[in-house]
């Protein structure tokens, strides 16, 4: 069955977005950005947007991602002042209390009159948690999947049953009610890519945001991705982000992109993969590079025929961007990237 490809926006919810630099324009990771993308996204003919969770940043001489608004709370403002596009917000499972979560995203997906989803974080980063006293030091990986499988079974139950008992080996619920319930199943996504991240984000969700070094890698886990769905008898849509560098020559846009590498905040990159478990020092901060994702850098129509063909030879069904500059960079999109991508996969 075809799949119609969606497209999404990455909202810059934390300073400096997606790019770890010193040389971008400022991204505050505030307020009226993230409203005014939103709108501007909207109006732009995008799917959905989108919010990490985010507790602490990176350090360096750009703090990166120091200074960042909640997920859930932020989106629900956002879909207030929207009315179409569909409102991701993002829970990590070792947080929040899944009573309390079904609660919240039910409520979310009042406010936006049932266009609320939900990217379910494992929980990856011990610094962020730690510094809360919500880390525990027993659960390694794998356990933290296991703890989110259990979250995520009584959120759909709390979603759908008038009342809930679950005995399991992290959480237990009696006679648990949560009204009212969403107004439609809220989409569930997952980024998990570990082999246990993977089997849970394919078995749970009905997406799954995949990733690679390059486009071999990214077509092998969308395949993967396929195969354990169609193994397990289930839907699964596959996504991947995408930061696009735009100019009105390629030789612009390529100028504008390698700017921001030569401003690499070596600082923040070696604290992010500080986060990662990753021992580093300037030279593997330079090879990790400023940019956080796969690029699209040229003209718009250049970038839209580099994202078709990717989408294409990597079999992904949706793409989420991230811009340099979200205030003119999403309308360009939606005036000529998008148009050009909804034709190709008409």
């Amino acid at each position: 069955m075809k799949i119609a490809k969606e497209f999404g926006v990455f909202l810059p919810v934390a300073n400096g977005g997606w790019i770890v630099s010193t040389t971008t324009p400022a991204l505050d990771g505030g307020w009226p950005q993230n409203r005014d993308a939103a709108i501007a996204a909207e109006a732009a003919g995008f799917d959905f947007v989108m919010a990490m969770g985010k507790w602490r940043g990176f350090g360096g001489a750009t703090n990166h991602w120091g200074a960042s608004l909640e997920a859930v709370t932020m989106m629900a403002g956002i879909a207030a002042v929207t009315s179409r596009i569909k409102v991701w917000a993002t829970l990590h499972a070792i947080l929040h209390n899944p009573v309390v979560a079904a609660k919240m995203i039910a409520t979310l997906d009042h406010i936006s009159g049932g266009r609320a989803g939900l990217n379910i974080v494992a929980g990856a980063f011990r610094g962020e948690f730690e510094q809360m006293g919500a880390w525990d030091a027993s659960l390694d990986h794998d356990r933290r999947y296991d703890l989110t499988q259990e979250w995520t079974t009584i959120l759909k139950r709390l979603w759908r049953e008038p009342s809930v008992d679950f005995a399991g080996d992290f959480f237990t619920i009696k006679n648990c009610v949560s009204d009212p319930k969403p107004l439609r199943p809220p989409e569930l996504i997952c980024a998990g890519m570990s082999a246990r991240g993977f089997e849970f984000s394919v078995s749970e969700c009905d997406g799954c945001f995949i990733g690679g070094r390059n486009e071999a890698e990214t077509a092998d886990a969308a395949a993967r991705a396929r195969a354990l769905a169609a193994k397990l008898g289930k839907p699964i849509k596959t996504y991947c982000m995408m930061t696009v560098i735009s100019g009105e020559t390629d030789a612009q846009a390529s100028a504008k992109a390698e700017r921001y590498r030569a401003g690499l905040d070596e600082g923040a990159v070696l604290g992010m993969l500080e986060s990662y478990g990753v021992a580093g020092n300037a030279m593997t901060a330079r090879a990790q590079g400023a940019f956080m994702t796969q690029t699209a850098i040229g003209t718009p129509e250049t970038c839209a025929r580099k994202i078709e063909t990717f989408l294409r030879d990597c079999d992904i069904d949706g793409l989420m961007f991230i811009f340099d500059d979200y205030q003119s960079g999403v309308p360009l999109a939606g005036r000529a990237i998008l148009p050009a991508l909804r034709a190709a996969f008409a």
